[in-house]
């Protein structure tokens, strides 16, 4: 038996109206698709862990600068990209660096 939501896709009217406001569309997988939103979610699990629980934020703007930082230090850095040949960025841009010197 499936739950109710599971027939169809679901969002809160909040969410349309604040993607409509924002002149967005919003994106849906196939309803039964293993990996729908499996990369997002471990993004934000990652975010959750790494950036979000690790102290109370006073302002918006503090708050949005350690995010910024923790994608472009970290996350964005570390993570091995299929684009890339399952290469970190760093890997990559050292590969290219050493390359032209070859």
């Amino acid at each position: 038996m499936q739950r109710p939501v599971e027939p169809g896709q679901f969002r809160s009217h909040a969410f349309v109206r604040a993607l409509t406001a924002g002149g967005l569309r919003g994106s849906m997988g196939r309803v039964g698709t293993c990996a729908d939103n499996a990369a997002m979610e471990s993004f934000f699990a990652l975010l959750q862990k790494n950036v979000l629980n690790r102290r109370r934020w006073q302002t918006r703007e503090q708050l949005r600068l350690a995010i910024v930082t923790w994608i472009e230090t970290t996350y964005h850095r570390r993570r091995r990209q299929d684009r890339l040949g399952r290469l970190t960025p760093i890997e990559y841009e050292t590969l290219l660096q050493v390359a032209p010197a070859a």
